[in-house]
């Protein structure tokens, strides 16, 4: 039972270690983490419902995380093959295109959540 908790600690380490490397070098993730923090300042300043704050929470950590996995494959496929080559171009496209429909999302919950708010 020890070495299971001790496993699943050493796990954590490695995981806050990649959001730090991500966070500290992955320039889409810090701008992902810009927008995430300055709608989270709006949510704050218009007060939005606890429900809004999960839906906001949920659309900033699935572009994040969809972002960091895109991160990640494109390191492995320049790591596999620094040449260009089409697959490998095919594959970044995907890994992008996977951050692009999630942002998408992400702007619709946002549209949701905050056109209520807006008076004109």
């Amino acid at each position: 039972m020890k070495k299971f908790i001790r496993g699943r600690l050493k796990g954590g380490l490695y995981a806050i270690k990649g959001a730090y490397l991500l966070l500290r070098y992955e320039h889409s993730i810090q701008a992902q983490f810009f927008i995430g923090v300055c709608v989270c300042l709006l949510g704050w300043f218009v007060g939005i419902s606890r429900t809004e704050w999960m839906m906001q929470l949920l659309a900033i950590g699935l572009v994040m995380g969809l972002e960091g996995a895109n991160s990640a494959i494109e390191e492995i496929a320049d790591f596999i093959h620094p040449d260009f080559h089409e697959n490998i171009g095919k594959i970044k496209d995907l890994a992008a295109g996977a951050v692009f429909i999630g942002a998408c999302v992400a702007v619709v919950i946002g549209l949701l959540i905050y056109w209520p708010y807006i008076n004109f």
